[in-house]
C-alpha cells in the first residue's frame, strides 16, 4: 500500500509546491509521512463532519484543499480542546489520521481548480487568466442569454443561490476564478470578456461591473472550488487502483440564500 509521503510526493507532481503563494500552507500538515494508506477521503475543507466522516470509514488520510492549519486566515496558536480548531486537531491526531492540503498550488496547476471550473462549465480550449496561471478564459460553444447562463451555472455547480449584476450582455467570452477571485475583473476586461465567474465579491465591485461593462456572477466559493474533489478523486484512482478513495458526503456548501417573494 502507498504510504503518506508517496501520496504527497504524487500530489506535487500535479500541483508543484513552488505554484503556492508565499502565504499559504500546502503539503503534509497533519499526521505521519510513514503510515500505509488504505482508505482515503477527498474534500474542499477539513471540517468535524469531515473528521468524523473519515473515522467511520476508516480514513488513514484526508486529502483537501483549504489548509488545515497555519494558514493566514487559520494560524495555529493553542492546541486546545475547548477550542474549534484545536477540538478538531486533536480528533484528527487520536485517530491518527493524516491530512495533506493543497491549495493555491492547486489553484494555478494545470488539471486544477480552474481548469476542473472551466471544464464543468463547457469552456472552450481555456487559457490562463492571470501570469501566474490563476482562473482560466475562454469561449462558450455558442452564446446564451445571461439568465440562462445563471441557471447553468447554478444547475451544474450545485449552488444554493447564485449573486450576479448583469451588464446588458450575452455570455460569449467568459472568464472563471475558482474562490476569491474579484480583484481580476479589470483583467477579464482586458481579454474582452462579457462574463467573469467567480465568488466572494464585494458589492463595489457588484457597483462598479455595470458601468465597466462585465457580467459578474458570483457562485459561491464552495461550489466553484469543490469541483476539483471530482478531479483528485479521479486521478487517485487512477495512480493507486489499490486505495479505496471516497469523496465527503458531509461537507457542502453552508451558505443559504431567502429570496424575498414577489
Amino acid at each position: 500500500m502507498p504510504t503518506v509521503r508517496e501520496i504527497e510526493q504524487y500530489l506535487f507532481r500535479l500541483a508543484p509546491k513552488e505554484g503556492a503563494m508565499s502565504w499559504d500552507n500546502v503539503g503534509l500538515l497533519l499526521g505521519t509521512p510513514e503510515t500505509e494508506v488504505h482508505c482515503v477521503l477527498v474534500a474542499l475543507d477539513i471540517t468535524e463532519a469531515v473528521a468524523d466522516e473519515a473515522i467511520a470509514a476508516g480514513a488513514e488520510l484526508i486529502i483537501a484543499h483549504h489548509p488545515l492549519i497555519n494558514c493566514h486566515w487559520l494560524p495555529v496558536q493553542t492546541v486546545r480542546a475547548d477550542t474549534p480548531q484545536g477540538h478538531l486537531l486533536q480528533k484528527l491526531l487520536r485517530a491518527d489520521i493524516s491530512a495533506i492540503c493543497m491549495h493555491t498550488n492547486l489553484d494555478v496547476a494545470k488539471g486544477g481548480v480552474n481548469d476542473a471550473l472551466a471544464t464543468a462549465l463547457k469552456i472552450v480550449d481555456p487559457g490562463p487568466l492571470t501570469e501566474d496561471g490563476l482562473g482560466r478564459v475562454g469561449n462558450l460553444s455558442k452564446p446564451m442569454a445571461l439568465p440562462d447562463f445563471i441557471k447553468y451555472v447554478s444547475d451544474t455547480l450545485g449552488c444554493n443561490g447564485v449573486r450576479y449584476a448583469a451588464a446588458g450582455k450575452p455570455v460569449s467570452r467568459l472568464a472563471v476564478g475558482g474562490g476569491a477571485c474579484g480583484e481580476h475583473v479589470d483583467r477579464c476586461l482586458e481579454l474582452n470578456c462579457d462574463t467573469f465567474v467567480t465568488a466572494d465579491l464585494s458589492y463595489h465591485q457588484f457597483l462598479d461591473a455595470i458601468p465597466k461593462g462585465i457580467n459578474l456572477i458570483d457562485a459561491g466559493h464552495f461550489p466553484t472550488e469543490d469541483v476539483v474533489c471530482y478531479t483528485l478523486l479521479e486521478t487517485l484512482h487512477t495512480q493507486f487502483p489499490i486505495l479505496q478513495v471516497e469523496k465527503s458526503t458531509a461537507h457542502r456548501e453552508v451558505i443559504q440564500y431567502y429570496v424575498k417573494g414577489e
